[in-house]
């Protein structure tokens, strides 16, 4: 990989970016980001640029990062790069993909449209994608490339049991668990889920035998943490010894922590797609291979 290329990196995400930026042998630099009294934001960027130019930032708390995002790869373009890639190990606004009731956004496509205007290039781990194959239907450039972190997943679970349940909460947690479950040699069981609210689901655990047993919750995000917390919770309940979440997004929005652990999550470990203290596994190698990819 030449140096004719740099890794931008946002602070809140800086270690992750640096590591990636390693894995390639690339020079990095930080953002400065301003925050000026009445919210707006002031983007600096290095003034001279080499003509292929990555940026490294999770879109976690989104609309903040989004414009700043916007502002810096506009002004990227003014100062020498031609080539513009977007390394977003969480992507935002996935999950609305349709307009459920009249009049509303379907963000999927919106936000998919500006990151395409912005971007030739974006790599993501584990899109939150409902009713689509590939990110490019969400995003209509060629390298729009979503990858999947069960292969690291595996790496860690075989690194802390001998023998589990791996568990999905819901079917769309399927993808992940099945395929974990199967390069381990685990048995895995999916639940049934009805959303009634943001906060409020219902859940139905399918029968086994879960007496003494090892669980571990599979999922790609948790957010306010209640649908893995009622999984562990039922689980529990049919004597399972011990509960543990395993996500690729810490999100973990509000009490999302204190409420998986009062409703009987042992242990919960992520990805390092999000900084969070219970970062487990790095992704900078994953997504170091997938834009070594796209240079040939």
């Amino acid at each position: 990989m030449n140096q004719e290329k740099i890794v931008l990196n946002f602070k809140e995400s800086q270690k992750q970016g640096e590591k990636f930026s390693q894995q390639l042998g690339l020079k990095h630099s930080v953002i400065d980001v301003h925050h000026f009294p009445d919210g707006e934001s002031l983007v600096t960027i290095p003034d001279k640029l080499p003509e292929h130019t990555i940026f490294y930032r999770s879109l976690d708390n989104p609309n903040d990062k989004l414009i700043e995002l916007l502002l810096a790869g506009k002004t990227a373009r003014k100062h020498g790069a031609k080539r513009l890639t977007l390394i977003a190990p969480y992507l935002c606004y996935m999950r609305q993909d349709i307009e459920n009731n009249p009049g509303e956004a379907i963000s999927q496509q919106i936000i998919g449209e500006l990151l395409a205007d912005i971007f030739d290039d974006v790599i993501t781990v584990d899109s939150h994608l409902h009713r689509i194959d590939r990110l490019n239907q969400a995003i209509p450039i060629k390298n729009a490339i979503n990858l999947l972190s069960t292969q690291e997943m595996t790496n860690f679970l075989a690194s802390q049991f001998t023998n589990a349940i791996l568990f999905g909460p819901d079917g769309e947690s399927e993808q992940w668990v099945s395929q974990v479950a199967k390069s381990i040699n685990f048995d895995f069981a999916v639940a049934t889920k009805v959303r009634k609210s943001d906060r409020q689901v219902e859940i139905t655990i399918p029968k086994n035998n879960y007496q003494n047993k090892v669980i571990v919750i599979v999922d790609d995000m948790a957010s306010t943490g209640r649908t893995i917390a009622l999984a562990a919770q039922q689980l529990k309940q049919q004597g399972a010894a011990e509960v543990h979440a395993l996500v690729t997004h810490a999100l973990f929005m509000g009490d999302a922590k204190d409420y998986l652990k009062k409703h009987g999550v042992d242990d919960f470990w992520s990805t390092d797609s999000i900084t969070d203290e219970s970062n487990a596994i790095e992704l900078h190698s994953l997504l170091a291979n997938a834009f070594i990819k796209i240079q040939q």
